[in-house]
């Protein structure tokens, strides 16, 4: 087993990204825009890493996940907020640099006043799921 692991991890290359560098796969009409830039969310037990892309006035709706989502911001401002009531004036701003653990099955709801691009790791697999 131990072979396997090694071989699979010699098999990975370096891998970089910018906010100008992400290839978006997945844009949707509202805006936000989504790329999966390194693992398979889906696989269970596997890390991934995608980046989500939040435009200016958009707001998400109360959700949660099914796995923790460490979230590092690196562009723009996130506004996150906790709890099933969506209340902007309750969320907190994170800027560039700002860094969060959202626990699995935590409901909160997220936005932004400024083009907004944040970058997460989690573990598969991963499902959201909106409240009401």
């Amino acid at each position: 087993m131990l072979h396997n692991v090694a071989e699979s991890q010699a098999a990975k290359k370096p891998m970089s990204w910018t906010p100008d560098t992400i290839i978006w796969q997945e844009l949707a009409e509202d805006g936000t825009k989504y790329s999966l830039l390194e693992g398979a969310k889906d696989g269970p037990g596997e890390s991934f890493t995608y980046a989500f892309f939040i435009p200016a006035g958009f707001w998400d709706a109360p959700h949660r996940h099914s796995a923790d989502s460490r979230i590092v911001v690196i562009s723009g401002q996130l506004k996150l907020g906790y709890g099933d009531s969506f209340d902007k004036a309750q969320a907190e701003s994170f800027g560039v640099g700002g860094y969060l653990l959202v626990p699995a099955n935590t409901v909160h709801y997220d936005g932004a006043e400024v083009d907004t691009i944040i970058i997460g790791t989690a573990i598969g697999p991963w499902a959201t799921t909106y409240q009401g």
